[in-house]
């Protein structure tokens, strides 16, 4: 199995991407990726090349800084192992024909496009965290959607990425405890989405009609049924302290901007 080191003085997005578009080529392969970063100065470099001479791994980087990278490059030599330059080359062209050097500083593209990262950043998170998925890194959720089956958890958690947000979403089950990572989650930032028993009928009901003859789910739609699991699930949101949102009548785009305005003044909070 081939251990790739991606070393970069930013985000690592880059290198990440760059990897994954030369992975592509190879669909039958095993590669175990390992990110560092920022790295940005010579301690930072040598200690990454020792991890990687321990794991016999390769190490691929888009080191700008040229401290670190020279340091990275000569140990890499010297313990005999394989260091490619995503950015060298191309940098040393464009210097050529620029006649010019490069400003040295990691981070200029994430800068440049800061916004189109982001939710590019938050729709891999939220696909992740789709369905209580990674419960154990939770908390590096921007917001997280709660309630019960069918009541639009995936498709708002999507909208949210799309504007930049982190969203996950966790199944809420009556009966059954809240899972330990999401009542230690700040509740300010949890949102249990309730919808009435009629309208959630009606949607449940279209999803038995397209899995008719594979699955039986007894009580699934039922009208009285669901009143139980509404009140057991208002419950849970009342004593949790989190924020109820009822999308039995609302546009996707309505609920997701009421998210976002208490996110917004979350962080305006945060940052007063």
């Amino acid at each position: 199995m081939l251990v790739i080191y991606l070393v970069s003085g930013g985000s690592g997005k880059t290198a990440r991407e760059i990897l994954r578009a030369c992975l592509a080529q190879f669909p039958e392969s095993n590669a175990q990726l390992r990110r560092r970063n920022p790295v940005d100065s010579e301690e930072q470099a040598l200690k990454v090349v020792a991890e990687a001479a321990a794991e016999k791994a390769v190490i691929c980087h888009t080191l700008v800084n040229p401290v670190a990278r020279q340091a990275l490059h000569q140990s890499a030599l010297e313990k005999g192992l394989a260091c490619i330059d995503l950015l060298g080359p191309t940098l040393t062209m464009l210097g050529e024909h620029m006649s010019r050097s490069p400003l040295g500083q990691a981070g200029l593209l994430y800068e440049l496009h800061r916004e189109e990262f982001d939710r590019m950043d938050a729709v891999d998170f939220t696909m992740a965290h789709d369905d209580g998925q990674r419960l154990h890194d939770l908390n590096l959720a921007d917001a997280v959607l709660v309630g019960l089956s069918r009541v639009s958890k995936s498709v708002t958690c999507f909208y949210l990425a799309s504007r930049g947000f982190r969203a996950a979403n966790v199944p809420l089950v009556p009966g059954l405890d809240v899972p330990a990572e999401l009542a230690s989650f700040d509740s300010r930032r949890v949102f249990g989405l309730t919808m009435n028993a009629a309208h959630l009928s009606k949607l449940r009901q279209v999803r038995l009609n397209r899995i008719a003859g594979k699955h039986d789910v007894p009580g699934y739609a039922d009208r009285r049924e669901l009143n139980r699991e509404i009140q057991a699930i208002d419950a849970m949101i009342a004593s949790n302290k989190w924020t109820r949102i009822d999308v039995s009548y609302k546009a996707t785009e309505e609920v997701a901007s009421e998210i976002i305005d208490q996110l917004s003044r979350l962080r305006l909070a945060e940052h007063a």
